[in-house]
Order: structure tokens, then sequence, then C-alpha cells
């Protein structure tokens, strides 16, 4: 099996570039499918889709095109804007693909090193997804090596998330959130997480804005807040000094043609636009009208560098996690070469003792059931453990050069290579 990964993120790409190919959970599992069953039996496919970036995992049995196949689908979705996008798109294989979606997991690779969300993302695609044996194996190391992470070093100090720096970088802007109002746009897990970091810090989360006024009442209820629809926009910005949009929105929900009489009527008073979605909700050029401020998720790393430094010697002990996990997948990827010779030799070594066992059946009639069931036992147990010393070593062998070599060597001393030829 091949494993490739294709993926755009904010390390090479803009918030303005990774837009084009973001999508939710919903459509990312329904992606991953059609990948799955349009390129045929045994085609498995994950799609990873955050602020911070999408990504393609591709699995399939003996494709060296892969990785050209995960690139086009990529590509695909920001359709005729597609070719724009190729000069900082990524392209791993195997290990490296493995390695980089541990280091996912980990919070490794994110804006905000640690954070919190992350691993939950890859948990929600892995499950939305069209997995098969090999993404199966791959996405629970992924997960394994994530927790390991979080439980074993203090990678996760705050801010550990981007709402957490979104709070942070509100604080920054009013020099103290006590007595603030926010209004958020958008009801969902994003939202939410922000407008808590919000209130931890002394804001009043006044007014929610949702498509969904049911979902919008549920977390309303939680905050303290008034619901209002997309309709009320207005109003509940004019009296706003903070602003948190994250909706899955395709298009800007704040528009400037739309706010710039009611941010004018302000005359001047502080307005926070703090934009978390992918794509973007707030228009940017809100920011030319007189006291607003517009912040996206890139913005954003200036508000976490300040905590880089505390972290990086943790950040050091997370990667020697993530590569010991990434180790272990190699071994075991490797291992997969020589399970079908392993399997063969036990086979053969079954097949030859169910053989004498039946020769010698006259004599095992006269015995009791219970003398009959140790002699199957005895024979089971000389033909494992004379078996269990060649099987380790070739699945030890099999992470080396020569792996293959010990494979076809044990097909060749047991002739089981003429038996595949004569099946």
């Amino acid at each position: 099996m091949k494993l490739a990964l294709a993926g755009i993120s904010h390390h090479r790409a803009p918030v303005e570039l990774r837009e084009r190919v973001a999508i939710d959970l919903a459509s990312a599992g329904t992606l991953a499918r059609e990948l799955a069953e349009r390129d045929g039996e045994g085609c498995e496919a994950v799609v990873l889709s955050t602020c911070n970036r999408t990504e393609l995992y591709l699995a399939r049995p003996d494709d060296e095109a892969l990785p050209e196949r995960a690139d086009c689908a990529l590509l695909a979705l920001a359709g005729d804007e597609g070719a724009a996008l190729a000069p900082v798109t990524y392209r791993l294989a195997d290990e490296s693909a493995a390695l980089h979606l541990f280091r996912v997991a980990a919070g490794l690779d994110s804006m905000v090193p640690g954070e919190g969300e992350i691993l939950g993302q890859v948990r929600d695609a892995f499950e939305a997804g069209a997995p098969g044996p090999l993404l199966d194996r791959t996405f629970r190391m992924a997960l394994h090596a994530g927790r390991r992470a979080r439980v074993e070093t203090a990678i996760g100090e705050s801010p550990s998330s981007v709402p957490a720096a979104a709070a942070a970088l509100a604080e920054q802007v009013f020099d103290g959130l006590a007595g603030r109002r926010v209004v958020l746009v958008g009801a969902g897990r994003t939202s939410e997480l922000t407008a808590r970091n919000l209130r931890s810090r002394g804001a009043v989360v006044s007014a929610i804005v949702n498509r969904s006024v049911e979902r919008a009442e549920r977390l309303a209820e939680s905050l303290g807040a008034t619901v209002l629809s997309l309709d009320e926009i207005a109003a509940a910005v004019a009296e706003a000094d903070v602003v948190v949009a994250s909706t899955s929105a395709p298009g800007f929900v704040l528009r400037s043609d739309e706010l710039v009489a009611t941010l004018r009527a302000r005359r001047g008073r502080p307005l926070l636009f703090v934009d978390l979605a992918v794509p973007r909700d707030v228009d940017p050029a809100l920011a030319s009208i007189d006291g607003c401020f517009v912040y996206d998720v890139d913005d954003l790393e200036a508000v976490v560098a300040a905590s880089l430094e505390g972290r990086r010697s943790e950040a050091v002990h997370a990667e020697r996690i993530v590569a010991a996990e990434a180790e272990r997948f190699a071994a075991w990827q490797a291992s997969l070469a020589v399970v079908p010779a392993i399997a063969s030799l036990r086979a053969r070594a079954e097949e030859i003792r169910a053989a004498e066992l039946e020769r010698l059946e006259p004599r095992l009639e006269r015995l009791s059931e219970g003398e009959r069931a140790a002699v199957e036992t005895v024979t089971a147990q000389i033909v494992n453990k004379l078996l269990h010393l060649p099987t380790v070593r070739l699945k030890e062998a099999a992470i080396t050069p020569d792996g293959l070599i010990y494979a076809d060597a044990v097909r060749h001393l047991f002739g089981l290579e003429e038996e595949g030829e004569g099946a």
C-alpha cells in the first residue's frame, strides 16, 4: 500500500489562498468517499480542512502516481483558480506523510503550537472520511501521538488555541476587556470557545447573530446573550466593542458597503473585528473606516509569538515523542512487505502438521478425547515455537534494505513461491 498527502497550509499560503480550498466537515467527508470510490477498489481517503490547512490523504495499492493524484484532487477544489495555488501546495508520501500527520495531530504544525482543537479536528476528519486498513492505522497512531504530546509535555500552555489567542489580541487592543461588549457572528464551536475566553478576561457577550436561530439560542442561554437574525447585524455592530466572526459562509458576511453608515455613526469609537473564518467573514475594507480594526487568523501570529519562547523546550520534547511514534509506524508499514511470506510459511507448516495427524488417524482413534486434544495442542505448540524466531527475524529485517531479500529467501527455501504459482 502507498500513502500520499497533498496539502496547503499557513506556512506557505496566506488566508486569501487557503480559503479557496477550505471546506466544512460534511463536505470533506463527502469528498473523501468520492475520491475512494473514483480511484477504484482498495483506495482509501481522508480530507482534513481547518483554518490553517486543507490536506488530502490517499492510500492505494502499488500506485506510484498517488502523490500527483492527491495534488490534482486538492487543486480541483479551487476550480479555475487551482493553477494559482500550485506553487504553494506540498506533496508527501509514505513515512514523510505519516510523520507530517503525527506533527499536525500533536499541534506542532499549527499556527498556535500545541493548540487544543486540532486533535479533535483530525479525529473528526478521520471518522468522516473513507479510511481502509492503512489510513485507519495511520490516523489512529497519529491520534495516539497527539494525546501523548499533550499529556507528557507542557506544549499546550496558554494561549493554546486560536480562540484563546483571539481573546488575548482583544485584550491588547483595548488594554483590558472589563465591561467590553462582544457580538458573535456564528454560533459554532469556535465562536463558543472564543466567547468563553473573552468572558474569562472580563468581556460581556451581548448578542449572537446566526443563520440558525435554534443553535444560537442554545449558546445564548449559556452566555446570557440575545439572539439576533442576520438582518440585524448592523444594529448589533453599532453597540459592540468586539465582533467575532466565525461562520461557514462562502463569502463576506460583514460587508463594508452595508455597514459603512453604521460605523461612521460611531464617530471613531474603537471597534475590533476578529475574523476566525476561512473563507473570511469580514470584508478587509472595513479597516479603512475610522476606529475600525480588522484582524484575521493570520494576524494572530503576532499574539502567539510572545508565548513561543517558553514553549520551545516543550516543543522539542513533543517532537521526540512524535518521531518515536513515526518510527513505530515506519516499522509497521515495512513489516507489511514480509507479512505474505510469514503467512505462507505458517500455512505450509500447518498443512504439514494436519497431513501428518491425518496419516496417524487410525492410531489416534484409540486415544481418549483428552489424549487427542493433548496431541493437537503439543503439535501446534511445536509448530509455533519453531516458527516464532523466524517470524521475529523477518519482521526485524523488514525495516532494513534487505527485508524483501529475507522474505524471498524464505519463499525459496520452503518452496512457497511454487505453491503460489500453482494456485
